[in-house]
């Protein structure tokens, strides 16, 4: 069973009772309460037994339920979760968001707005050279073939990376 909604009690009491014998669970969507890990702990945990690090065999009923991660996110607990590389491209996506909200806030309102092309492409620039890549300019007529500017962004702001 692979929770991936985001929501919460998803899989509750009544869920796991009628799991078959050796059922695995686990959650990439939600926190653990995505999972009702509280109500399995509260009336089954004395019969928790850890497997592994991040692996949990429960027995309910006579039947043994697996849990990875605790029903937390389970490619964070029972992975490495994001590589350190897709997490500077995040977090450089944040911190490049809050200086344009800073520096140009009169340009937004109070709602929810895609990143501006020209500081996702900025993003990527920045990260070029950790995987040994150089980027070339366009010329004038390569720009004016696609329909930008030389300097970018080079997608239209209907492109969808």
């Amino acid at each position: 069973v692979i929770t991936t909604t985001g929501n919460k009690d998803i899989v509750v009491g009544r869920h796991f009772e009628a799991m078959k014998d050796k059922t695995i669970v686990c959650n990439i969507g939600h926190f653990d309460n995505e999972i009702d890990m509280a109500w399995l702990n509260n009336k089954y945990g004395s019969s928790k037994i850890e497997i592994k690090p991040q692996v949990d065999k429960y027995t309910l009923n006579g039947k043994d339920i697996i849990v990875l991660a605790e029903g937390r996110l389970v490619n964070l607990g029972c992975a490495t979760g994001h590589p350190s590389f897709v997490m500077s491209n995040s977090f450089t996506n944040q911190t490049l968001a809050q200086i344009e909200l800073w520096n140009n806030s009169q340009n937004y309102e109070n709602k929810v707005y895609m990143l501006p092309k020209h500081l996702d492409e900025k993003v990527a620039r920045l990260h070029l050279d950790k995987i040994g890549v150089e980027l070339e300019s366009l010329s004038e007529d390569q720009a004016n073939y696609i329909g930008v500017q030389v300097e970018g962004p080079y997608k239209p702001d209907y492109y969808r990376y």
